[in-house]
């Protein structure tokens, strides 16, 4: 399990993007956890706007994204979270792109079948927003349930990233 950084070892930059703006976190090698508008994740961080490698790949790789040149981030990722929730964000990132998955497909993907409860636990605490898919994951009936940007927010990813796969398919 990641230790949780200690306030003096995070910087923080604000970036614009076509669903807010988004707050990046990080420690010197990696992206901690990437924060909505009106949803803050509580971790206290410097605000910085020199150069700094890994928020500055965080950026470039979410513009990328946006753009629709990016399925995929590469950006180092150091999420704190107990050894159950970094499992379930572990299975996250292999829901492919543009793709959706319930909480149920999810459980079983981690090899915990009646754990739905448990992984919607989980996926409510990524930090690490659309990096970390957790947007991807929807209610067992096909109803977008739960989403830390909000609502709206999980609906225009889930959109953008339709759009692209039509594009890319075109």
């Amino acid at each position: 399990m990641n230790a949780m950084p200690t306030t003096t070892d995070l910087v923080s930059r604000t970036m614009p993007s076509p669903i807010g703006p988004l707050r990046l976190v990080a420690r010197a090698d990696a992206l901690v956890a990437i924060d909505f508008p009106n949803h803050d994740g509580g971790l206290a961080a410097r605000t910085i706007r020199t150069p700094h490698r890994v928020l500055d790949q965080a950026r470039d790789e979410l513009d990328a994204y946006f753009a629709g040149a990016r399925t995929t981030f590469t950006v180092p990722l150091a999420a704190a979270g107990t050894p159950f929730q970094q499992m379930v964000w572990d299975a996250l990132v292999t829901i492919p792109f543009a793709e959706t998955w319930s909480y149920g497909q999810l459980a079983r993907a981690i090899g915990r079948p009646s754990a739905s409860r448990a992984v919607g636990a989980a996926n409510g605490k990524n930090p690490l927003p659309i990096v970390v898919p957790c947007h991807r994951v929807i209610g067992a009936a096909g109803a977008l349930v739960g989403f830390g940007g909000g609502l709206a927010t999980k609906q225009w990813l889930l959109a953008h990233e339709q759009g692209q796969r039509q594009l890319a398919l075109a």
